[in-house]
């Protein structure tokens, strides 16, 4: 029996990781492509600030298709939709009609993508949909899995946070109140090794950056997290060896 194509939604970071490991186990879908946002003026992984090059080079480690969603700076919630919705429709000529996604718990946030790919003709897939977030990422960590922290919310946590890596040192070390996974967007990930990978992605950790950050430029899973007022974020720039 053939099965059904679907389109990734690929982030680099570790939610998207252990949300693919989990479909390519399953195998009810093929995954036909990774579907990843680019902030189109600096050529980085929207919001993860992490360089193209090594997204490509995660794509080309777990030997599936890599598409780019170049978005312009800033890009508001109708500029997102607009250039997610050329994308799919253009993913339906190759038989794609299924949407997966990292997701755990916010609702709003899934209904939203559920009702948007509706109108589409897609239907959305959420395979780690209210599983424990300390248990994921303790999955995550016992599977071999390896990321670093690229990106932190100022709001949440310490400048510290970007540049360390995914380890119990780092769980422990999580302030109360902040998610284990950043599900709320207190911090992303890049991941660089593990079990689904034919080879680790190599680079050096570059200087860490602060870029202030306005909701009224934000998009995705962001915009839903962002509320109201201005606020920064710290970035660890990854340099690709």
């Amino acid at each position: 029996m053939t099965r059904p194509k679907a389109v990734f939604n690929w982030s680099g970071g570790k939610d998207s990781c252990l949300c693919l490991t989990k479909v390519l186990q399953a195998k009810e879908y093929d995954v036909a492509c990774l579907l990843t946002t680019v902030n189109e003026q600096h050529q980085r992984i929207s919001m993860h600030g992490v360089r193209v090059e090594l997204l490509e080079r995660q794509a080309v480690s777990l030997g599936i298709p890599l598409v780019k969603v170049f978005m312009p700076e800033p890009a508001d919630m109708k500029t997102y939709e607009a250039a997610m919705e050329r994308a799919l429709n253009q993913l339906t000529r190759n038989g794609i009609r299924t949407a997966v996604f990292g997701d755990i718990f916010l609702e709003d946030l899934r209904k939203y993508r559920e009702e948007k790919l509706q109108q589409l003709g897609y239907s959305a897939v959420f395979p780690l949909w209210h599983l424990p977030t300390r248990e994921l990422v303790r999955e995550f960590i016992d599977d071999g899995f390896k990321a670093i922290i690229v990106c932190v919310d100022e709001r949440y946590l310490d400048p510290s946070f970007a540049g360390r890596t995914i380890d119990e040192n780092f769980l422990k070390d999580l302030p109360v109140g902040v998610d284990p996974c950043g599900e709320n967007g207190e911090f992303h990930s890049f991941v660089f090794d593990g079990p689904i990978f034919r080879q680790p992605i190599s680079f050096t950790i570059g200087e860490r950056v602060y870029r202030q950050y306005k909701p009224a430029g934000a998009s995705g899973r962001d915009a839903m997290n962002a509320g109201s007022g201005s606020f920064g974020f710290w970035y660890c720039d990854l340099l690709p060896l």
